[in-house]
């Protein structure tokens, strides 16, 4: 009897593990394998029994991401449903770029390709891959074919089924951060979307949206599981020949470890013909007050401390909302020809602000007008980065932009896929939660391990003077904010945000943003954890810059200087947080594999410039 009760319960316990693990017994009969380059992450593609096209992914030895569905909703087509592949083509690639406006001046494309062709039902569509050392990307594509003239994709039905229970920081474009275990999610979160469990992590992104909608993830059928939707739009058009964006999955056994996949949207997404033009200019920038005054202080301001531009931000044109406004005309309170000709006789440029609506009535005319009047670039505000009508729009807008030789910063909900490798001058996104949101150390701390995978971001820096503490936005120390310039990402930085030029008297507490670059020629993850510390090294021609910030918690630990270039020693400058609430600065002679004691107090920071002795 005791043996019987034995035998239903380990029936009954095999019953409940199919039920919770449906996705590890796909039976898909001789699947294609694509192995990177190291041979150490394996992409599987295949075709189950019912004829679903399914993947899954071993990275080291083991399944991470176990058989899950591809495909998409047509009309009455299901591509990925009742599949027959047809063809299968295997390539390696192994190129190197320069990018003179990234964290590296030199970035390696070293992948493996696999593209299959197949039909599901009548409907011919492709599923093209790429493994990497430690991720795999793929993409749809849909042939010309008849009867698809008018076709729309109503569904994507990718997913991403993981064999352990995950925390996802789940967030959209300008919010907190919210750790969530994967089985309760309830909410959407965006790309791209980290994930642990404590022992492994993972990052799902997105490359090379140029027009299709800003699609999210959700809690998909299985317990840890994530699987693809559309927040936004009912159902995408496409025009054949078609390919969709990139859906990427990213493996590292450390937090830090995942830094080494934020230039894969970059190498996804196509270059520049003819590369990244000289007249692109990356650089920091103060925002001026609306009137003539502001804009000449500021300029002068940013000779002084080694800026390269100023800012006029919604308003120089009229209400930026306001179906009145206009522009192509300035305030009368800004002499624009003044204050762009005082910035050509300083080396400083002059960024114009235009809101959606200016954009969307003006945009053809601005470009050449701005050109003459010898703008720089300028700055898009409150775009439509949701719908697949506006990212289609917004690609176009960045390509006229790049062709008319500005500059551009696209704020608020748009976040980057990679594209300004196709368009260079992209320098920036918002697409964050900067310092105009009051965010904390723990989001400070999450942001490197999570948003800026995506690429550079706009954190719009509010930092104090003797007039003007700024209080409601600043939830850390001084020397945070100095490391974070260091830490996070973008060619064009946005410094002193709500500040006015003539109140910086703190000299020695603004140094650092003097001497901080904004491109890199190479950069480091040192040591950190997602939410509770991070330490970054980049290296701009021969010196180094470290940042260091702590989260809610203490942080003491060790680097080791290995970085820096053997022979040679360097004159450390460190700037760190004094317990009067403003910075301290102290002289160390340090050399390669030296060792830096960091002992840093709750929401601080530590700031360091390395210099080539003689």
């Amino acid at each position: 009897m005791l043996k019987n009760i034995k035998r239903l319960i380990f029936i009954i316990f095999l019953a409940i593990s199919f039920l919770y693990v449906p996705y590890s017994f796909a039976q898909v009969k001789s699947p294609f394998k694509v192995l990177s380059p190291d041979k150490k992450t394996q992409l599987e593609v295949g075709v189950d029994a019912q004829g679903s096209l399914k993947y899954r992914v071993v990275f080291a030895g083991k399944e991470a991401v176990t058989w899950s569905a591809l495909g998409f909703e047509l009309g009455p087509h299901s591509a990925g449903k009742n599949t027959l592949i047809r063809e299968k083509k295997q390539q390696s690639q192994d190129q190197t770029f320069t990018w003179p406006l990234g964290e590296n001046d030199r970035i390696r494309n070293n992948y493996r390709e696999s593209e299959l062709t197949g039909e599901s039902g009548s409907l011919k569509f492709g599923l093209l891959a790429r493994v990497y050392n430690g991720s795999v990307a793929f993409r749809y594509q849909l042939p010309e074919q008849t009867g698809l003239e008018n076709a729309a994709i109503q569904k994507e039905n990718t997913e991403f089924n993981f064999t352990d229970t995950y925390n996802i920081y789940q967030y959209h474009h300008e919010t907190v951060f919210t750790p969530t275990r994967l089985d309760t999610l309830k909410t959407y979160c965006d790309f791209p979307a980290t994930l642990t469990n404590g022992k492994f992590y993972m990052s799902v992104g997105e490359a090379a949206n140029y027009s299709y909608t800003k699609a999210e993830l959700q809690k998909g059928k299985g317990p840890n599981s994530l699987a693809v939707v559309f927040a936004r739009d009912k159902e995408v058009q496409v025009t054949l020949p078609f390919v969709s964006p990139w859906r990427t999955i990213s493996f590292s056994p450390t937090a830090i470890g995942l830094h080494q996949f934020s230039e894969l949207n970059l190498k996804l997404t196509p270059p520049a013909p003819g590369g990244v033009p000289n007249w692109i200019k990356p650089g920091k920038l103060i925002r001026a007050q609306l009137n003539t005054q502001s804009g000449l202080d500021c300029i002068d301001f940013a000779a002084k401390h080694n800026f390269q531009y100023i800012m006029f931000d919604a308003g120089w044109y009229g209400p930026e909302r306001a179906l009145t406004s206009d522009p192509r005309v300035v305030i009368p309170a800004i002499d624009m020809p003044k204050v762009i000709q005082h910035g050509k006789e300083k080396g400083i440029g002059v960024i114009l602000y235009v809101n959606y609506v200016g954009l969307q009535n003006y945009l053809d005319e601005i470009l050449p007008l701005y050109k003459k009047w010898g703008v720089s670039g300028m700055k898009f505000g409150f775009i439509d980065g949701f719908s697949q009508k506006g990212l289609t729009w917004l690609s176009g807008a960045i390509k006229k932009v790049n062709d008319a030789g500005l500059l551009l910063n696209i704020h608020d909900n748009y976040k980057p896929t990679g594209l300004s490798r196709t368009y260079p001058a992209l320098l920036t996104q918002e697409g964050i939660r900067g310092d105009e949101n009051s965010p904390d150390a723990f989001h400070n701390t999450t942001l490197p391990f999570t948003r800026f995978l995506a690429g550079a971001a706009d954190f719009t820096y509010v930092f104090p003077n003797p007039k003007n503490s700024f209080s409601k936005n600043l939830k850390v120390s001084k020397a945070q904010q100095l490391a974070l310039s260091v830490v996070y990402f973008s060619p064009l930085q946005a410094i002193f945000w709500y500040g006015q030029p003539n109140d910086y008297t703190n000299e020695d507490e603004i140094e650092f943003f003097k001497e901080v670059p904004t491109v890199w020629n190479e950069t480091h993850y040192l040591a950190g954890d997602i939410g509770e510390n991070i330490s970054v090294a980049r290296r701009k021609d021969q010196t180094w810059f470290v940042g260091n910030a702590a989260g809610f918690k203490d942080w003491q630990s060790k680097i080791k200087l290995d970085f820096l270039a053997k022979g040679k020693n360097y004159t450390a400058t460190i700037y760190e947080d004094d317990a009067k609430g403003s910075i301290s600065k102290r002289v160390l002679s340090l050399k390669k594999g030296d060792t830096l004691v960091m002992n840093i107090k709750a929401k601080g920071g530590q700031a360091i410039i390395l210099k080539p002795e003689n």
